[in-house]
């Protein structure tokens, strides 16, 4: 039973690392039994460049999540992010073998898993293939070519790469930290599934997910991910610029971020002053709201400009009726909503990760900055693209049924279903028993 299954997320980010463990209750929401998180010193702009760290912060944010869910934890899911992921279209085609028959999950699944043996640059390793739209016999644009009828099928797939030593270094980290990677998945995928509801993402949606190192971005459209992209600049960028523009300590410029920054310099009081305590007998230093402001406006504006172009660079900067949706925990800056409206000209909202949450006593979990690490629990219970879905489900279904109705029920054969009637109305005309 899905109820009685159990799916652990651990998001390996810049600043912290956190593992949360989660079940589907009886409505169908997720219920998070634990939640374990620890500083990340180990990890840059996504990318693990000290591994000791790494893993004593691994077991740590584990300790802390198996303590309090009382689950002894063995397998994870794991969000992969950093500069060097690469999203690119690609198209494939293969010839059926028969005219009549129907095109089947089979012949779908083997179009995508063809994909994953395609030449990629040297030191990259595929990580997700994701379908686009399909074209049958030349008619293009078809969404969900199973049960359609025809000799060649293609595909754009939208293939998302990242370097080989990157995934070798996260396996080793969670490998020596006593764990299993069930799956390694995207973060901006994951933090989707969290924060983004079925109808964004049909009418057509952006997420900007602001981490610590990198800032995430993925694009919806017709249900479908369309553009994924990694930005390497995130909220720790900001904290270094506020650490060398006001010549503050690093803890004191993550301070001044979190409690005293706007994103629009103009919303901050010019007589507002913050003091802040002097080394070693030093005097206090007095710091201006206004000018800390507008440090952070500077960077915030070339984030979002990047994301942006990322947009227009996608193809469907006038197709995104969703608009923007923020989350990370560098979205949780004050007025960072109004800026984005005021440079994109997109409507925007901040995405909290409450979207498929049941009632739950951790709290904290509902905070933008664990997006990430819910997703990667709902991946657990969901797929990435609801196609796979339906094709799970029908799979499910064919083979609890005897092995006589397993083809019709597969290729939903028509010719077969007439043809059967047909020989129960003439048995019937001759004065027979109907078996049928």
């Amino acid at each position: 039973m899905e109820n009685s299954k159990i799916v652990v997320g651990l998001d390996i980010g810049t600043t912290k690392i956190c593992a949360i463990v989660g079940r589907k209750n009886e409505f169908g929401k997720l219920e998070v039994l634990g939640m374990g998180k620890a500083e990340s010193e180990g990890v840059i702009k996504g990318i693990v460049v000290n591994i000791d760290k790494t893993v004593f912060a691994i077991e740590k944010a584990i300790k802390e999540a198996s303590d309090m869910s009382g689950i002894d934890i063995g397998v994870v899911n794991v969000g992969i992010a950093g500069q060097h992921i690469r999203s690119s279209i690609h198209h494939n085609s293969m010839l059926r073998d028969s005219k009549e028959g129907e095109i089947t999950i089979e012949d779908v699944s083997r179009l995508t898993e063809d994909m994953y043996r395609m030449v990629v640059p040297s030191g990259s390793e595929i990580i997700h293939v994701m379908p686009q739209d399909y074209t049958v016999d030349y008619e293009e644009g078809i969404k969900d070519p199973v049960g359609m009828s025809g000799v060649r099928l293609e595909a754009d797939f939208h293939v998302i790469t990242a370097q080989t030593s990157a995934i070798n270094n996260i396996n080793k980290c969670v490998r020596r930290g006593g764990l299993e990677i069930d799956d390694l998945i995207l973060e901006p995928l994951a933090s989707s599934l969290a924060v983004l509801s079925e109808e964004e993402k049909e009418a057509g949606v952006c997420l900007i997910d602001i981490g610590g190192g990198t800032t995430d971005i993925a694009i919806f459209y017709d249900n479908i991910i369309r553009h994924t992209a990694v930005i390497p600049f995130g909220g720790n960028i900001l904290t270094t610029d506020i650490q060398h523009g006001l010549q503050v300590m690093s803890k004191q410029a993550e301070q001044l971020k979190t409690r005293f920054g706007k994103a629009i310099a103009e919303e901050a009081s010019p007589n507002e002053i913050v003091s802040i305590p002097g080394i070693r007998n030093r005097t206090a230093k007095e710091i201006s709201v206004k000018n800390l402001s507008n440090i952070i406006q500077a960077r915030m504006e070339e984030i979002i400009e990047m994301a942006h172009a990322e947009i227009i660079s996608s193809g469907f900067e006038n197709r995104l009726a969703g608009g923007i949706v923020i989350t990370g925990g560098g979205s949780q800056l004050a007025n960072l909503k109004q800026l984005v409206e005021y440079m994109t000209g997109m409507d925007t909202r901040i995405g909290y990760p409450n979207e498929h949450l049941g009632k739950g006593k951790i709290e904290a979990v509902k905070s933008p900055m664990y997006a990430t690490a819910v997703g990667l629990v709902l991946a657990g219970f969901r797929s990435l693209d609801e196609r796979d879905e339906r094709y799970k489900e029908a799979k499910a279904v064919v083979k609890q049924q005897p092995v006589k109705q397993r083809k019709s029920a597969l290729t939903g054969d028509f010719f077969t279903n007439i043809l059967n009637k047909t020989k129960g109305l003439l048995i019937d005309d001759l004065g027979e028993k109907n078996e049928y």
